[in-house]
């Protein structure tokens, strides 16, 4: 049976306000990712 892996770390999205999940290409980064897309990353530069 497959788990759900509930046990990684959860941040906010800075722009949109929702939960995401560590992922293994943030890895390196973790402290550094405060956006939960690219989508949400470019929205955030256009309005400042």
């Amino acid at each position: 049976m497959a788990h759900k892996k509930p046990f990684l770390p959860e941040k906010l999205c800075r722009q949109c306000g929702r939960p995401f999940s560590w992922r293994k290409k943030w890895e390196k980064n973790w402290e550094e990712v405060r956006y939960c897309s690219e989508r949400c990353r470019r929205e955030s530069k256009n309005k400042t």
